[in-house]
């Protein structure tokens, strides 16, 4: 089937600005309130460590405890 120039390059310009407006966007905000990170349980599990040692050390020390 044969189309004449200015409806095959309208046809096609149409075809184009579709194409264009279905392109995805990605947005990128930024948020009111400050990113907070929780770090408990690093800091217990040093104290922990710290506690064990001690223990560690003190039933050395004194092993008529148990």
């Amino acid at each position: 089937m044969y189309m004449p120039k200015t409806l095959q390059s309208l046809t096609l310009c149409s075809l184009m600005l579709m194409l264009a407006a279905c392109t995805p966007t990605v947005q990128v905000a930024v948020p009111n309130e400050p990113i907070t990170i929780n770090l408990n349980v690093k800091i217990k599990h040093e104290i922990l460590i710290k506690v064990d040692k001690e223990i560690d050390n003190l039933l050395e020390e004194n092993s008529e405890l148990f």
